[in-house]
C-alpha cells in the first residue's frame, strides 16, 4: 500500500515548485516538490481507508511523505485518545517549520477537545527539542487564543526558554496573534515579560506587519521596541 502512495507522490512532482519550496525550507534537503493541495487530496483518501495500517507502515524518507502522514491525522475520525497516540508517534518526525505548521492547522478536533489537548501539549511546551516546542506553540496560536485561555497561553509562552530560531519565531508569531485577537491582556503582558530581546522585538514587528492593526497602534508598538 505504502509504495502506491509514494508512486502517487512521485507522479505529482513539479520541478519548479521543488526549487521554490527548497528555498523556503533551508533546514532540509529532501523536498520533492509536490503542492500541498495535491497532498491533501491523497490524505483525504487515506483517511477514508485503512489509515491505521498506512500510518504504521508509512515511509518518511521524503518531506512530502512526512507531510502526508501529518495531514492524514487531521482528517481521520477516531477516539481522541487514539488520535493523540498517533500524534505522539508522529511529532518526532517533524524536522522543519513547514510540516509542523501544516500539521497543527489540520488538528481541528482540538476545538471540541480544548481541555484534553491542552493537558496533552504541556510536555511539548517544556521540551528541550526545538520542533517539539514549536509544535506546542503553533497549536496554542491556532486553537487557544481566546478569552478562556489567553492568560494561560501568555504564561506558557513566557516560560519558554530555548535558543532555537524556529522556537523564537513561533513564540513571536503567537504573541502577535494574541495581540491582534485580544490586545488588552497582551498589552499588559508586553509591558512586563521575560522574553529575550530578539523574540520580544520580533513579536512587535509581527504586530506592526498585521493588516488588522491600525496605524496609530502600530506607532505605539514601534515605540515599545527594545534597543
Amino acid at each position: 500500500m505504502e509504495n502506491s502512495y509514494r508512486q502517487q507522490i512521485f507522479e505529482l512532482i513539479d520541478e519548479d515548485y521543488q526549487k521554490f519550496s527548497s528555498k523556503l525550507i533551508p533546514t532540509i534537503d529532501n523536498v520533492l516538490g509536490v503542492r500541498l493541495p495535491a497532498l491533501r487530496k491523497i490524505a483525504k483518501e487515506i483517511a477514508k481507508s485503512d489509515w491505521r495500517t498506512y500510518l504504521e507502515t508509512a515511509e518518511s524518507e521524503y518531506f512530502e511523505e512526512v507531510m502526508l502522514q501529518g495531514m492524514v491525522l487531521g482528517y481521520v475520525k477516531a477516539d481522541i485518545e487514539e488520535i493523540l497516540s498517533y500524534i505522539t508517534a508522529f511529532v518526532p518526525k517533524i524536522d522543519n517549520w513547514s510540516v509542523c505548521d501544516s500539521f497543527c492547522i489540520g488538528l481541528k478536533f482540538t476545538k471540541v477537545n480544548q481541555e484534553r489537548v491542552w493537558a496533552y501539549l504541556q510536555p511539548y511546551l517544556t521540551s528541550e527539542k526545538e520542533y517539539d516546542i514549536r509544535f506546542g506553540v503553533v497549536m496554542l496560536l491556532n486553537f487557544y487564543i481566546d478569552d478562556a485561555y489567553i492568560d494561560k497561553v501568555l504564561h506558557s509562552l513566557d516560560c519558554i526558554k530555548h535558543d532555537g530560531y524556529y522556537v523564537k519565531m513561533a513564540v513571536a508569531w503567537a504573541i502577535s496573534i494574541c495581540y491582534v485577537k485580544l490586545p488588552e491582556p497582551t498589552t499588559i503582558y508586553l509591558n512586563e515579560n521575560a522574553l529575550d530581546d530578539f523574540t520580544y522585538n520580533k513579536a512587535l514587528q509581527k504586530i506592526i506587519e498585521s493588516y488588522r492593526v491600525d496605524e496609530e497602534t502600530k506607532q505605539r508598538i514601534r515605540n515599545m521596541k527594545r534597543k
